[in-house]
């Protein structure tokens, strides 16, 4: 995706703002999916009506359906056969509102693309961006509808975790790709390194930026497998893993894909040690922003974020381990908390390198 900036950042302010809306309503939106998946709600909804789904039940004849198709699943069977109307509106609710959520986002981005294109906003080289991103966020819909449906079968009475990956990591890739496309749109030049600023210096600080986020998606895939997997209880306690280094039951499975998407023990010891590995690298990319002769004012400013975002990061995740016992189904508890902000937080951390990675970008390369 290659813009021409030089003219972009006067012209494009109104675009800039646009984008960046979109990028908030759909951190928010993967957030909605963490306290959907933490409710035990994803499944409560049991069809997929883009249109008339969009309001929720209006009277009792409509809950009472809408309860009798959510009895017909094998969750309801397995899980909640206990449940009253009043349960069953409370995580009828949290799946709604995140699928409500999502078509607003969708709402914001055709009603500002109409906008924007009628007061003569958009240059021609941003609507290329705009299409693929329009497909993106249709694409995860689709996929958000297939990790639901993975569920209502058989005697699954939780999503698939693969498919729960699977639609996390394309938000993901739909957040980078937004984001991305408002750096273009709102950081000037002057905030980047040039091209012949102490070049040996500023290619090693971009291949470890580059690095650092290739695991980081890594580290991403496997938290949202943890999650799947219910994987935390697994193994609650820290430094060692049930009193283990390397714990008993590791890649007891076969086949290996198997094995490395489908054992809780193994998806928790390579989540977690993971971590570890970005937590060293973040301390070795930080030591070479810091030792860079020359570097621009904006990236003074934010070059210590990542080591920031990163410990927070660490210290959620260790709480969460440790408070996981407590997890109760149906009731919202300590880990639910720290879990939901172990999540959030990693949301930050991912753009807070992708944001770095644009700063040590040349500016005159794009």
């Amino acid at each position: 995706m290659a813009l021409s900036t030089s003219s972009l950042k006067s012209s494009s302010r109104p675009v800039a703002i646009w984008v960046y809306t979109g990028v908030f309503m759909l951190l928010i939106q993967v957030v909605l999916g963490g306290i959907t998946r933490l409710t035990g709600s994803g499944l409560s909804i049991t069809q997929w009506d883009v249109l008339t789904g969009a309001l929720p039940p209006l009277n009792d004849a409509q809950w009472q359906k809408a309860f009798e198709g959510y009895k017909q699943t094998p969750q309801f069977h397995i899980l909640n056969s206990d449940f009253n109307i009043s349960q069953y509106k409370f995580i009828f609710f949290w799946e709604w509102f995140h699928r409500f959520w999502a078509r607003m986002v969708g709402v914001v981005f055709l009603a500002g693309f109409v906008w924007l294109l009628w007061k003569k906003k958009l240059e021609p080289s941003m609507i290329r961006p705009l299409i693929i991103l329009f497909l993106l966020g249709a694409l995860q819909g689709a996929i958000g509808w297939i990790m639901v449906a993975s569920g209502l079968t058989g005697d699954a009475i939780y999503v698939q975790p693969t498919k729960l990956a699977l639609h996390f990591v394309f938000a993901l890739g739909l957040i980078v790709y937004a984001f991305w496309f408002a750096l273009q749109l709102s950081v000037q030049d002057t905030a980047r390194f040039r091209r012949h600023a102490a070049p040996g210096q500023i290619f090693r600080l971009r291949g470890l930026t580059i690095a650092i986020l290739v695991l980081l998606f890594f580290q991403l895939l496997y938290g949202a497998l943890m999650a799947g997997l219910k994987a935390a209880p697994a193994a609650s306690t820290w430094p060692t893993i049930n009193g283990n280094w390397i714990p008993y039951g590791l890649f007891s499975h076969r086949p290996l894909m198997e094995e490395l998407v489908g054992n809780p023990l193994t998806v928790h010891f390579i989540h977690r040690n993971l971590a570890y590995l970005l937590f060293l690298l973040v301390l070795v990319w930080t030591f070479l922003a810091i030792r860079l002769a020359s570097k621009p004012a904006a990236f003074r400013r934010v070059m210590g974020l990542p080591l920031l975002v990163v410990c927070l990061q660490v210290i959620l995740g260790i709480t969460s381990l440790l408070t996981s016992p407590g997890i109760v189904p149906n009731h919202w508890v300590a880990f639910d908390w720290f879990a939901q902000l172990h999540q959030i937080t990693g949301l930050l951390f991912l753009l807070t390198m992708v944001g770095m990675l644009y700063l040590v970008i040349p500016g005159d390369t794009l």
